[in-house]
């Protein structure tokens, strides 16, 4: 399967390609610079592989949540690209993304995702790895304050995002310390198209009109989850 993949949900903007299986990746840690730089990495990845966009079988992007902004610049891309191409859509949970991207590079099969919301809030999931290595969430994603987080029952979890940097006292309060942690870890394209093959497998894609973000503030939009 060639999927394309993106997110833009953090700090962070990153683009990748999945031919069968081999992924490539551009990534920058680009604070307001996604408008600039999403559509030039569009371009990169499907120039050094050689492949026309028309040759693509689907698409993928970080749905959220994240940054409100980030998030917009990534479901418009998407969404005219699927128009465009005529091609299903991944809606993939930035925060299953950043577990996916801890296991992939350090192996840690248990992660408590969080992310800063701002007004003292937290994004946040918790995911374990199953016998293929794909982290699955274990309840649902959720926005709360820190104190409110809370771990299931077991061992070895590990922290992960920018919510442990802002929160990490209150996160270790609810949670207890965590066996590490990794706070300085963003979403990655790379982990976008991972899952977002694994979602086309199991039929979870979407059409365009419904390739929408996933803000989890009521005050924006409450969008159900794809998987």
């Amino acid at each position: 399967m060639k999927l394309l993949g993106l997110d833009t949900t953090s700090d962070a903007c990153s683009c990748a390609l999945s031919i069968g299986g081999v992924i490539t990746e551009h990534y920058q840690l680009a604070p307001r610079q996604h408008t600039a730089l999403i559509l030039p990495m569009v371009e990169a990845v499907l120039a050094e592989a050689g492949l026309k966009a028309s040759a693509l079988d689907g698409l993928a992007f970080g749905c959220g949540p994240g940054a409100f902004t980030g998030i917009r610049i990534g479901a418009g891309v998407i969404q005219g690209l699927a128009l465009g191409l005529e091609l299903k859509v991944a809606r993939v949970s930035s925060l299953q993304a950043l577990a996916q991207g801890i296991f992939r590079t350090s192996g840690h099969r248990r992660v408590l995702a969080a992310l800063d919301a701002r007004m003292d809030e937290v994004y946040w999931g918790v995911y374990e790895a199953d016998t293929d290595g794909i982290m699955r969430i274990l309840g649902q994603d959720q926005l709360s304050s820190p104190e409110a987080v809370s771990l299931p029952a077991g061992e070895e979890w590990v922290g992960a995002g920018r919510g442990w940097s802002s929160y990490e006292a209150a996160l270790i309060g609810a949670c207890g310390r965590p066996r590490d942690c990794f706070p300085d870890e963003y979403p990655h394209a790379q982990d976008v198209v991972l899952l977002g093959t694994e979602f086309f497998a199991q039929g979870l894609e979407v059409v365009v009109e419904e390739a929408l973000p996933v803000y989890l503030r009521d005050q924006v939009a409450q969008v159900p989850r794809s998987a």
